[in-house]
């Protein structure tokens, strides 16, 4: 028979295991009583780990910041906490913790202030891999304007192979990245993924706004392109509506009447060669033919395309310009396999005058940037702005180079 246990089944009794488990409940009951009192003095103590109210002291950082972000930290901060107390990216907080003067003072005060009441303290071992890193410049090529430009497009490699010159010289490795057009914030991901020194960007194409807004955070960018008037960032660039104004002249004076346009005029570098070449034309007492401008992507492909179709049409051009010289390229087949000759037929004038250009067939009058000096400015205001030092956009002359297709 199994063995009956002792005061089983009588009542007002309890076994030991019993009330040892009974006295356990009691203590922990207790306890937790003990350490809530405790935290509860803990928490009145000490304040809570960030302020809620910078917002009222930045009220343009208060729109920035969603209400969510404006709440008291309880765990350790991290960097991407005091960027959203903040209201700036990660790369700011950062080189406002690092003293950079690519940030302004008032800013940098105001980030330090929220990383000191956050308790936020610089990763020791991060910042001692950054101080160890290579001097390193990322160059950007944003291809939003164009869906199948290649990377080995004549200009850009022309260029490329520039600022790779004149980075080298001053003691800087060069970063090549491709910006997808569908790729969002795109600018601040290149400069924390690359933890380059700062960022040339070849071409504004449609990014304007975020070229801008990139500026205004601090990013040490230089960009290749037109000035527009209000812009944060800084740029460099050739008097493209002078440009545009020599190219339709020297067609103007070699006799041509119909003189169309090809490129695409809604890009900023493009948008004041447009209003050169009409410039031109009106000066000139020559009416603009709308039939006469194809909206052509900086690809001799495309070039190709719509070159045959104007002259298809009624009244077809006697005069080209070409907004680059790699549309020239596409341009003279097109004209060539209609059964045209250049220029005795048809004229036609590019612009950049890349190396291509000179032997082309014909070789291409063209209108020349000096891109040589361009690299050389673009690394110059670059470096300038890494070192904390104001500087200015500027605008390079242009020549026309007259060979034999105009």
């Amino acid at each position: 028979m199994p063995r009956q246990r002792k005061h089983q089944g009588v009542p007002g009794l309890r076994s030991r295991r019993a009330c040892r488990r009974r006295r356990a409940s009691r203590r922990s009951s207790c306890g937790g009583l003990a350490h809530r009192r405790a935290s509860d003095r803990h928490r009145a103590n000490n304040p809570p780990l960030v302020r809620t109210d910078y917002t009222l002291a930045f009220p343009q950082r208060a729109a920035m910041a969603k209400p969510s972000e404006r709440t008291t930290l309880t765990a350790r901060p991290q960097m991407a906490d005091i960027a959203r107390m903040a209201g700036v990216s990660e790369s700011t907080v950062s080189r406002a913790l690092a003293g950079s003067p690519v940030v302004a003072e008032r800013t940098r005060a105001y980030i330090k202030q929220i990383a000191a009441d956050a308790g936020y303290q610089v990763d020791p071992v991060a910042r001692s891999l950054r101080a160890k890193r290579s001097n390193t410049v990322s160059v950007a090529v944003p291809m939003m304007h164009a869906l199948d430009q290649p990377l080995s497009d004549p200009f850009l490699m022309t260029m490329l192979a520039l600022l790779a010159e004149e980075l080298t010289g001053r003691g800087y490795s060069m970063l090549l990245s491709k910006l997808d057009r569908h790729q969002d914030g795109w600018v601040e991901q290149l400069a924390r993924g690359s933890r380059s020194h700062g960022v040339i960007v070849l071409g504004q194409s449609f990014e304007h706004a975020a070229l801008d807004a990139a500026a205004r955070d601090g990013l040490p960018m230089a960009v290749w392109g037109s000035r527009i008037d209000g812009q944060s960032y800084i740029s460099v660039g050739s008097d493209n509506f002078q440009g545009g104004v020599l190219a339709t002249e020297h067609l103007i004076a070699s006799g041509r009447q119909r003189i169309a346009f090809l490129g695409d005029d809604q890009l900023p570098e493009v948008a004041p060669r447009f209003a050169g070449y009409r410039h031109a034309l009106e000066r000139h007492g020559l009416e603009f033919d709308m039939r006469l401008h194809a909206r052509s992507h900086f690809v001799s492909e495309d070039a190709y395309r719509l070159t045959r179709a104007m002259l298809k049409k009624a009244d077809p051009p006697d005069g080209l310009f070409a907004a680059s010289d790699v549309i020239a390229v596409g341009a003279i087949r097109a004209l060539f396999e209609a059964g045209h000759r250049v220029p005795q037929d048809i004229s036609l004038v590019g612009f950049d005058d890349i190396p291509l250009a000179a032997y082309s067939q014909p070789p291409l009058t063209t209108v020349q940037q000096d891109l040589g000096l361009a690299a050389r400015l673009l690394v110059d205001r670059l470096l300038t702005l890494i070192a904390g030092e104001p500087v200015q956009s500027i605008e390079m002359p242009v020549k026309l180079v007259v060979r034999e297709s105009a």
